[in-house]
């Protein structure tokens, strides 16, 4: 007899996501008093700009705080438009953007408005731990592209073309990436939307929420603002990474192909789910925007910086490899030199799950194990640079010193 309480198998089969628990995990150890440095959280270290959050308060001051419409405001919506057409030569009008709850949930929706049982999603991977999961959710079937550090992590038009056929509703197109730090070049993207204007079946949706976090002399190109991509990409982002806002929860889409088809199915569906954005949030969008470009300016140099010094850094690991990072805020070495040998403590290395947990519990220092990145992300530990530079020397040289001593 099956319990009342049973789970579903739904329920069952979506792993928790270990970026989240090792963030937990490092919290409840530096609460505990423990000297740990964290290169797990995909947050910036940084304070949300005071003019965002005056545009919250602001708005809270003057009784901002009842339902919202659930697409967002006109305010806030045409805000976006305007960036996306000024910033990312996107087409498109206030009518063609969805604003969600964090660009997290803006992927599952838009996941869930095109897929269909049955249908599959290509993913190059490695990719971020949640796309899989949602993808699944969605009744899709997950098929890999895999990418190497040899490519950078990316992958070639040949493997995009070999990837395709009648049963591939979608592919998820994520530059900069996370968890690897490296972004297509306009040239990359140009050569993929060829492959792909060649297959009008397949939708794009383009996680860009990296997008002005590139360090890189060459401007970002958005697959969306290309005419052969422009009504069937869903260009996807939000204010977390950019500035510093993750807990604020702020992600938007924009799909301006088939008279705004996409933007209806999601906001149908967030109406069921969750309504709107908080209500006294949708001010801080058109001042972020708008208003905030300096300090974007000043934590994007900053973020250069500390990715030159990492990727130096890492340099020295002996056999450790590891492609520069030209976007995010990650790095992704390849630590597999370590398989089949043993921590001073007595931990037999043989996978990155092993070597992030002697790593912490040995040399006070937290990355995130490669293996729910799929593709050879299993060779790969993450590593966050959104820390200070004094923490990123001194993380760098415990690695560096427990990895001496591994026998």
């Amino acid at each position: 007899m099956t319990n009342a309480m049973e789970l579903s198998q739904r329920a069952q089969g979506v792993p928790a996501s270990p970026t989240l628990a090792i963030t937990a995990r490092v919290k409840e150890l530096k609460a505990a008093g423990e000297d740990i440095i964290g290169f797990g959280a995909g947050e910036p270290d940084f304070g949300t700009p005071e003019v965002i959050c005056d545009a919250a308060v602001e708005s809270i001051r003057s009784g901002q705080t009842r339902y919202a419409p659930t697409p967002g405001t006109p305010e806030a919506r045409e805000a976006i438009a305007r960036k996306l057409r000024d910033q990312n030569g996107i087409a498109c009008e206030a009518t063609d953007i969805i604003i969600n709850n964090g660009a997290k949930f803006t992927v599952y929706l838009a996941l869930q408005a095109l897929v269909n049982t049955g249908q599959t999603v290509l993913l190059p991977t490695p990719a971020w731990v949640s796309y899989k999961p949602m993808i699944q959710l969605a009744g899709g079937v997950v098929r890999e592209i895999p990418a190497g550090p040899d490519s950078d992590f990316k992958m070639t038009p040949e493997q995009l073309e070999a990837a395709i056929d009648s049963d591939v509703r979608a592919i998820i197109l994520n530059s900069p990436s996370n968890p690897c730090g490296t972004t297509y070049s306009g040239a990359e993207i140009r050569e993929l939307a060829e492959v792909l204007s060649r297959y009008p079946h397949v939708a794009v949706i383009a996680d860009e929420i990296y997008e002005q976090l590139t360090y890189e002399d060459e401007p970002y190109l958005s697959i969306g603002s290309l005419p052969e991509m422009a009504d069937r990409t869903v260009t996807i982002n939000g204010l977390s990474k950019t500035f510093a806002m993750t807990g604020w929860r702020i992600g938007y889409a924009c799909a301006p192909g088939d008279g705004g088809s996409v933007i209806k199915a999601m906001t149908r569906m967030q109406s069921q789910m969750t309504s709107s954005i908080t209500s006294f949030l949708m001010s801080s969008i058109p001042a972020a925007l708008e208003r905030a470009g300096g300090e974007v300016q000043q934590m994007r140099q900053t973020f250069a910086e500390r990715a030159e010094l990492i990727h130096g850094l890492i340099k020295s690991w002996g056999e450790v490899t590891c492609p520069r990072p030209t976007g995010a805020f990650y790095v992704f070495p390849d630590i597999s030199c370590t398989f089949g040998r043993t921590s001073a403590g007595g931990v037999a290395i043989n996978s990155a799950m092993d070597f992030a947990g002697a790593l912490l519990d040995e040399a006070g220092v937290a990355v995130v194990p490669g293996e729910g990145f799929l593709g050879c992300g299993v060779n790969h530990v993450r590593m966050s640079f959104a820390c200070s530079e004094d923490d990123i020397r001194e993380g760098c040289r415990r690695i560096q010193d427990w990895l001496a001593k591994l026998a």
